[in-house]
């Protein structure tokens, strides 16, 4: 069959036509934006990625991160105050607590703790890491403490093991406080901070928590419980003057019996590992 050679002239410029089109379609196309967990993924990834036990990220690479979690919202890793993880149970005890896995490696680890009102994670301790803790919705108390430093009588023949009494070392409170969200990501280092913190749920509420690096029994990065005792329950001659109105005794205690943590799956926005 004969075709007349405008007909095919017109072809070519309406083929050429469409292939301009889809050009600048596909130019034009945004990536659509990352979701806030996957943000916060990434983010860890650059910020952790030489991290190990005891090394802190700079303090450009600690804000960077705040400010990713500051941003951070419920909706942005799917939850909601109405879940059941979140409702008081009539139970006799401290209630169970759930915990969402989103990720972990060597480097960091991102999860999320869900707690019932009157739910409480009892005082430990995070050696060698770096915590940043993001209170998602709802209201909870907060203590924490630092190890501190027994200042010595002047009489330095004296046995320094009779300044602290056995069993139990000196601590100094760093945060004492309830805090209700929308409020500031805390975080902790290996020394300072608030290494070791006790988390007392008011109403429910959501704490969004990263570790870097993650805890690590065989690397001797172990959690350790503690009872908290108030500084004058032992009698010490030490220095400390009006400073041990801020100072306790911890002293370490096997995982509390009623402190149950549940392990529920994650149904939030997906992480995806590039």
């Amino acid at each position: 069959m004969r075709i007349g050679a405008g007909l095919v002239e017109k072809s070519l410029e309406s083929t050429k036509e469409k292939s301009r089109s889809n050009k600048k379609k596909r130019r034009g196309k945004k990536k659509p934006m990352p979701s806030g967990v996957q943000k916060l993924f990434d983010t860890c990834k650059e910020v952790f990625s030489a991290g190990g036990a005891g090394i802190v990220p700079s303090p450009g690479d600690v804000e960077r991160l705040r400010l990713v979690l500051d941003d951070m919202k419920p909706a942005d890793v799917g939850l909601n105050q109405e879940m059941t993880y979140f409702q008081r149970m009539k139970s006799k005890g401290a209630p169970p607590i759930t915990y969402l896995h989103l990720y972990e490696c060597d480097k960091f680890s991102i999860g999320i703790f869900c707690l019932p009102p009157s739910g409480v994670i009892p005082l430990h301790n995070h050696p060698g890491m770096t915590v940043f803790s993001k209170l998602l919705f709802g209201s909870m108390h907060i203590k924490s403490y630092d190890w501190a430093d027994i200042p010595c009588s002047s009489d330095k023949t004296l046995n320094p093991s009779y300044f602290q009494p056995s069993g139990v070392q000196l601590a100094k409170v760093k945060t004492d406080a309830v805090f209700t969200a929308p409020c500031k990501p805390l975080i902790l280092y290996p020394a300072a901070g608030g290494n070791m913190h006790c988390f007392t749920a008011k109403t429910s509420c959501a704490v969004l928590d990263v570790l870097g690096p993650p805890y690590n029994d065989s690397e001797g990065r172990h959690c350790t419980y503690y009872h908290d005792y108030p500084y004058a329950s032992f009698s010490v001659d030490t220095e400390l003057g009006s400073e041990r109105e801020g100072c306790a005794w911890l002293e370490e205690r096997e995982k509390p019996d009623d402190f149950i943590v549940v392990g529920a799956k994650y149904k939030g926005p997906k992480i995806v590992e590039n």
